[in-house]
Formats: structure tokens, C-alpha cells, sequence
């Protein structure tokens, strides 16, 4: 892993972290993300931390984990048995947790923490594929169930100043998330799928947008084409949103490949 370059501020990472457990499973159809996840670190220096957005948790504010060891949550339904014994044993950090939960709470963002609250599918399943040895800690932040762009992105802005901490902020949610279009039958390019994606890849990596413009594309995504067919509801959008906000600077496409038959995108700040 290359040296972390003390003059640039920890990374920021929006990816998308495949179907429950099934890159950790040796799935076919997630061959080309789990090549990627291998990959990327190399690109994320030396991380003192790890705090994930995980689409798969909604609170009524936004909600930090503080546990010192929390557990992992198998929140995921009819896998094979091995899918349920995975283990990722990355400490928590109750102090990063805290630090969140203060700057949150300055830039008038309501927050709290959570001691009880394990790890769930949107941390542990990337993260054993990126750093299995699970010896950096780990802090998750959730969703706002209230799903407003707007908010996420402010979100992101208010934890700003973290990244000069050398911490890694991951958005783990997905660039398409329709799950009837994930199964229906059909083996040919999604037209629907790939006009969203890249209309997604040209908001954050243009560099002719002022960042106040990739913002209002972003706040207003439901806009863009096929929004509704490729988000039906959009938490594992609105990981990529607190994602932009911790930077004002354009993404770097590091990923364009397919999951389970459909396009999908990760962008790296």
C-alpha cells in the first residue's frame, strides 16, 4: 500500500458494494467489482480510520456508531449458510464518532450516537475485499430517513474538516439499484440503466460544473433520465450525495463496469 502523502486530505470513496453478500461468495455476476475492490486501495494511501455511509441504515437523524467492537449485522435474507459465519472484526472509534457527531451538530445538522449498533452488509462486505486484515477502525454513519438530497450533501459539508484527520470516507450504496431490473430476464445493454449512468459519471467528474452546480444536478437528480426507473427509491443514491459533499473539487471515475448484468459507476475524490 502506498505511503499516505501528508499534503493531500484522506480520499473519499462513493462505490457500489454488489448484491448482500454475494461478492464475498465468489459470484460471477460481481467478478469485475471484486477485481476493483482489490484494486482501489492502492489509490487510498494509508487511512488512520474508516468511516462508512452505508445505504442500508436509516435513522431518524443522521446517527454515528461509537461502539468500541460493534458486531456485525447480517441484515440479508435466504443465502447459503457460510453468508451468516463471515467475520470482520475492525475496531469502532468512539472518538471519531464523537468528533462526527460535534461537527454535525455545529453546522446544525441533528446527530447522535450509537453505542449498541453494529456493522452492517454496506461496511463489512467491501471492506473484507479492500483491507482484510481489519485492523483500521471503523465508524458508520447512517441515512437520514427523511431520503433529502439536499440534507446529504450538507451532511458531507459539515464533516469536511475530517478529512484533513487522514480518514477515508466511503459512500457505499450503488449507481443502480432497481432489483426487479437486477433479475428480469434479457442478457442485452440496459438503455435505461446506462443514459442514467452516464448522465451520473458526467454531474461528478465534469470539471466545466462549479461545485454549486454539481450540487443542484444532484439535489434535483430525479431530473435525469430514467431516474425513477433506476433508483425506485433512492438510499443507495444518496450515499454518493454526502460524498460530494465533503469536497468541492470534481470526481475521478475509477470504476464503470457491470454488477449482476448492469452498469454501475465509482467516483474517487
Amino acid at each position: 500500500m502506498k505511503p499516505k502523502n501528508p499534503d493531500q486530505p484522506g480520499r473519499v470513496l462513493f462505490l457500489p458494494h454488489g448484491g448482500g453478500p454475494l461478492p464475498l461468495l465468489g459470484d460471477a455476476g460481481h467478478r469485475q467489482l471484486v477485481d476493483f475492490l482489490q484494486r482501489v486501495p492502492q489509490q487510498l494511501g494509508n487511512p488512520s480510520a474508516i468511516v462508512v455511509i452505508s445505504a442500508h441504515w436509516e435513522a431518524d437523524m443522521a446517527t454515528v456508531t461509537s461502539g468500541k467492537a460493534p458486531a456485525l449485522l447480517f441484515d440479508y435474507y435466504g443465502f447459503p449458510e457460510e453468508s451468516y459465519q463471515i467475520q470482520y472484526s475492525c475496531p469502532g472509534s468512539p472518538e471519531i464518532a464523537g468528533k462526527m457527531v460535534h461537527l454535525l451538530q455545529q453546522h446544525g445538522v441533528q446527530a447522535r450516537l450509537d453505542a449498541q449498533r453494529g456493522f452492517d452488509h454496506g461496511l463489512f462486505v467491501p471492506l473484507k475485499i479492500m483491507f482484510p486484515a481489519a485492523s483500521i477502525p471503523c465508524v458508520q454513519l447512517s441515512l437520514v430517513h427523511s431520503l433529502d438530497p439536499e440534507l446529504h450533501i450538507k451532511i458531507g459539508k459539515a464533516l469536511r474538516s475530517l478529512r484533513q484527520e487522514n480518514i477515508l470516507f466511503i459512500g457505499s450504496g450503488f449507481s443502480f439499484h432497481n432489483m426487479k431490473a437486477f433479475f428480469a430476464s434479457g442478457k442485452g445493454e440496459d438503455e435505461k440503466n446506462v443514459a442514467f449512468d452516464d448522465w451520473l459519471v458526467e454531474t461528478c467528474t465534469n470539471s466545466r460544473f462549479s461545485a454549486q452546480e454539481r450540487e443542484t444536478r444532484l439535489i434535483h437528480w430525479r431530473d435525469a433520465p430514467y431516474a425513477d426507473y433506476c433508483h425506485p427509491r433512492e438510499e443507495h443514491l444518496l450515499p454518493l450525495h454526502v460524498c460530494t459533499g465533503l469536497s468541492e473539487s470534481p470526481a475521478t471515475l475509477v470504476f464503470n463496469g457491470k454488477i449482476l448484468g448492469k452498469k454501475a459507476s465509482a467516483f474517487l475524490w
